[in-house]
């Protein structure tokens, strides 16, 4: 019934100095920041794919993936800007199961929450110095920003902590876009409140800090789907649900309004193969409006190596499978990918 103290954790400050990125990468980052930031501006009518494992659970297997992105990046640069996702901390709907590489380095092992941090950190500059693709992260826990927010080029917010205010607080401090996904519920006034925080100034305590923020204008939606009552997947992708979140921007005063969408959790009800059809089908209300061509821009889409999943504990794990939702696999990704980039 109460806290046992482990280990105290170093500061961001420590572990960023022991484990720097590179001058080079920094270039890099600073780069696509730019680049990325002109989509959510309405500058660029570029398309993003945010791609990758539904967790980053494996450090050679997730470069590996990452690393393949790299010719087709190249490939689509015109149409395209590909953030690969390196998911570190997951959260678990009743708090069992692998919470990530941050709480666990190794999946079959007990947690160790600073070997995580590090790990966390190593995987995400490794990926970088690797491929030039910088990453995408979930903000499960605010405080571990300062962690990687010299690393980041994009940050979601979960559906289970869009309506958390700590979240919201923390996001208007950040200096790269941040989806606030809608919550499991799908009530988009949730969503949209989450963004109205996000984009503006507050002053609140941070890391033991009292800290004042400016807002952050790359604030935007992610849909991703809802369930009802009876545990029923509600999609919101469609046609419909887009020119209603398009309306619902327009009452409000937010700037640079836009949406992703999540072509997985309660959008695909966990069908991972549903993903390249709903993908097909948010590309086609794009083109049949301009309007929701503005909105949104672009596609959280899970996908690795192998497609499908693996459970922890199993015996020998398959190399770039997931060990958590079902993803899509390398071939299947690589088509889609090229398809978005025709019809974007």
């Amino acid at each position: 019934m109460s806290f046992t103290f482990v280990k105290e954790i170093p500061s961001p400050e420590q572990i960023c100095k022991e484990y720097p990125l590179s001058s080079r990468s920094t270039e890099v980052k600073a780069k696509r920041d730019a680049e990325i930031a002109k989509v959510f501006t309405g500058e660029s009518d570029k398309f993003l794919v945010i791609i990758g494992p539904c967790s980053a659970d494996n450090e050679d297997s997730v470069c590996d993936y990452i690393s393949r992105l790299v010719p087709i990046q190249e490939k689509v640069k015109d149409k395209v800007i590909i953030i690969p996702r390196i998911y570190t901390n997951k959260p678990r709907t009743t708090g069992e199961g692998y919470k990530g590489i941050v709480h666990q380095p190794d999946p079959e092992k007990k947690p160790d929450l600073l070997q995580g941090l590090i790990a966390m950190r190593k995987m995400h500059i490794r990926a970088i110095e690797e491929s030039g693709l910088t990453p995408a992260d979930e903000m499960l826990y605010p405080t571990n920003w300062s962690y990687l927010s010299d690393i980041l080029s994009y940050v979601a917010v979960g559906a289970r902590s869009v309506e958390n205010q700590e979240h919201r607080l923390t996001v208007s401090g950040c200096d790269v876009p941040v989806g606030m996904k809608n919550p499991t519920s799908g009530d988009l006034s949730v969503m949209l409140n989450s963004v109205i925080a996000a984009q503006a100034r507050h002053t609140f305590i941070y890391r033991h800090w009292e800290v004042k923020t400016d807002g952050n204008p790359l604030a935007h939606t992610i849909l991703r789907g809802a369930v009802n009552k009876h545990g029923n997947a509600i999609p919101n992708y469609h046609y419909e649900e887009l020119q209603f979140l398009l309306e619902k921007y327009q009452e409000t005063n937010l700037v640079n309004p836009a949406a992703v969408v999540d072509t997985n959790h309660a959008n695909s009800d966990k069908q991972y193969q549903e993903q390249v059809r709903i993908a097909k089908e948010v590309l086609h209300s794009r083109r049949h409006s301009g309007d929701i061509h503005k909105l949104v821009k672009g596609l959280m889409i899970e996908s690795y190596i192998e497609p499908g999943s693996q459970k922890i504990g199993c015996g020998n794990h398959i190399y770039g499978k997931s060990i958590t939702d079902p993803c899509l696999g390398w071939d299947e990704s690589e088509r889609l990918i090229y398809e978005i980039a025709e019809n974007c």
